[in-house]
């Protein structure tokens, strides 16, 4: 594959200034963009998306805009989840006929949540350099300012959208003896929130919505209290990361919390399942918390009997 913008100038312009760029070496270049702001691009990614043959990007319309921000001519080509089957392999030709090809998300680090995991694997098996360029990341943006345990972290990205596979899904998230991340959009963020509350308890967490944009914000509280605030009509525009504490493994929960997590399972799930999801979710001995169940099942047939 010939190259077709051999002799297109290959420059780029942070703060006003004109810098010639070098063309990239062959390969494949894994480049963060920024989540929000577009001062947080690093010069070494703009050296580099001015210096490579093409740019694949989930959304050029958006990518647009950080180039013309900094005066890059680069020609660019969609990848995205949709098309990736069908433009995988023109780039996996770029690549062997030597060009050097960057690809970026529409926000972010390259295959956090984005598509570009199969890419770099055929890339690699192909034999060809695959470099990163890192920089912006709302997981650890969003980590960073939570106020919470940043050890351990286990990001989780999107929870399902519909309820009962969401709540099956934080409650296999539950014993987890990490701090969690998960992204959310504005429509859904008080459903989760309630979910994550009813099936997590009282941990502390925090609500970052539009991180290093105009209108950035960060709640940080329990679990409850947040559900409760954002159900109440806290602002949902914007996008959203949740960052959720570990589990405190020092003060197990209680007669009445497993209680309240079983009433709480029993309106989706079997006796069996419920079970099996609350035993899972804190930890504790499937027998004891059989016995919890059956106890429960028993004082409401009790009550209906009255």
């Amino acid at each position: 594959m010939a190259d077709d913008n051999k002799d297109r100038p290959r420059r780029y312009s942070p703060f006003g200034n004109t810098i010639e760029a070098a063309n990239a070496a062959p390969g494949l270049y894994l480049v963060a963009t920024p989540i929000g702001n577009l001062g947080d691009v690093t010069l070494r990614a703009l050296e580099l998306l001015a210096g490579v043959d093409v740019i694949a990007c989930e959304d050029t319309r958006i990518t647009r805009k950080l180039t013309e921000r900094y005066g890059i001519a680069t020609p660019m080509t969609p990848y995205h989840e949709h098309n990736a089957a069908e433009a995988r392999p023109k780039l996996l030709a770029r690549l062997a006929d030597g060009q050097a090809v960057a690809l970026v998300s529409d926000a972010g680090t390259p295959l956090i949540s984005d598509p570009g995991y199969k890419l770099v694997r055929a890339a690699c098996a192909a034999g060809h350099a695959v470099t990163a360029i890192p920089g912006a990341s709302a997981v650890l943006a969003g980590l960073s300012v939570a106020a919470l345990p940043t050890d351990r972290f286990f990001f989780e990205g999107f929870l399902p959208p519909k309820q009962v596979a969401r709540q099956k899904r934080i409650a296999a998230l539950a014993g987890i003896p990490a701090t969690l991340v998960f992204f959310e959009s504005g429509p859904r963020v008080a459903a989760t929130l309630s979910d994550l509350a009813a099936a997590l308890g009282p941990r502390m967490a925090a609500v970052c919505r539009e991180l290093t944009k105009l209108h950035e914000e960060t709640k940080r509280s329990d679990l409850a209290s947040l559900a409760q605030e954002y159900a109440g009509g806290a602002e949902r525009r914007g996008e959203f990361v949740i960052v959720v504490g570990p589990p405190n493994n020092d003060n197990e929960k209680g007669s009445d919390d497993l209680d309240e997590l079983l009433r709480h399972a029993f309106t989706r799930a079997s006796v069996k399942d419920a079970v099996a999801e609350v035993a899972h979710a804190t930890g504790r001995p499937r027998r004891e918390i059989y016995q919890r169940a059956l106890g429960l099942a028993k004082a409401a047939n009790d009550d209906d009997d009255k």
